[in-house]
């Protein structure tokens, strides 16, 4: 039995370092750790505002979640939930969030920590917004133009 678990310890090892490398996994990796630094900065002053570290919380969670679920494969395992759908969901509705909590936290002019993590916070709307946009389902059906036959003329 711990031959068969060692055998197979390098290839899941290989399959998840081959994630990490594709254009979805340096993506939630950036994501995870975007929202690690916003909630780092939301965090350093002492003032008591701890609701606005709620949302990058919630988003490194969803981030690492989906990072795991297709590093192992579990998303063609796991037919009964439709993966692109709610990935492309959760990023669209990260990127309105962050959006929304950005501009609320850059009007109301607090420490610089705050002022940073509104700047991130615009940064991870645009990152979150281009992971919903190469996410979206329907861009990933692509159509081939059907064979016609050559036109001899009459």
């Amino acid at each position: 039995m711990a031959d068969s678990e060692r055998l197979s310890a390098p290839g899941c090892w290989i399959a998840c370092t081959n994630f990490s490398r594709t254009r979805k996994g340096i993506l939630l990796f950036a994501e995870i750790i975007l929202c690690l630094v916003i909630l780092i900065c939301f965090s350093a002053p002492a003032n008591g505002q701890a609701y606005y570290s709620s949302l990058p919380v919630f988003e490194m969670i969803l981030a690492a979640v989906f990072f795991v679920i297709y590093m192992c494969d579990l998303h063609t395992k796991i037919q009964f939930i439709n993966w692109p759908w709610s990935d492309f969901f959760r990023a669209l509705i990260a990127a309105i969030l962050f959006l929304i909590t950005s501009i609320i936290v850059l009007v109301e002019k607090g420490k610089a920590s705050k002022i940073i993590a509104g700047v991130l916070g615009l940064i991870s709307t645009c990152l979150f917004g281009y992971d919903a946009y190469i996410t979206f389902p329907f861009r990933q059906q692509r159509h081939t133009a059907a064979p016609t036959d050559p036109a001899d003329g009459p």
